[in-house]
């Protein structure tokens, strides 16, 4: 199944948005909540992640295509130049849409290695099995990553 959406319509959505540093949350708690909450602590909210349901910004087409999809606890991800996460599995599997990406930019999910490339397409990624994400370029990798209800 390919979910292909307005790539244009997305970053001009995005621009209205704050300036955040390694992950900005589209979706939350409560309405009230910190955006930028638990971006650089690592903690793990997979258990509850299913409470993260409430629109944080005002950004109608992004907000229709998370709830065409029954996502919760969506991100706005950047991930820096020359960086990688850590080894790790989710609870449930997760949507990624690319915003901005490179060649050098790449998911490893058990032995395979996957480059999403940036071009409106929505993908369905199993990331209860083990991954991590690298970013091998001189450039900002930025993905919307929201969990499935």
């Amino acid at each position: 199944m390919c979910m292909r959406y307005d790539l244009d319509l997305i970053r001009k959505e995005l621009d209205t948005l704050p300036n955040y540093n390694k992950q900005l949350y589209l979706q939350g708690y409560s309405k009230d909540m910190n955006p930028e909450e638990g971006a650089d602590s690592g903690y793990d909210v997979d258990e509850s992640e299913h409470t993260y349901d409430v629109p944080l910004f005002d950004i109608p087409y992004i907000n229709k295509i998370i709830s065409e999809n029954n996502l919760v606890r969506t991100r706005l991800m950047k991930m820096k130049s020359k960086t990688c996460y850590l080894w790790h599995a989710d609870k449930t599997k997760r949507l990624h849409i690319p915003v901005y990406t490179h060649a050098h930019c790449f998911l490893l999910i058990d032995e395979d290695r996957i480059h999403l490339p940036a071009d409106g397409t929505a993908y369905i990624v199993d990331t209860t099995k083990n991954h991590t994400a690298l970013n091998c370029s001189k450039k900002d990798r930025i993905h919307i990553v929201g969990a499935f209800k």
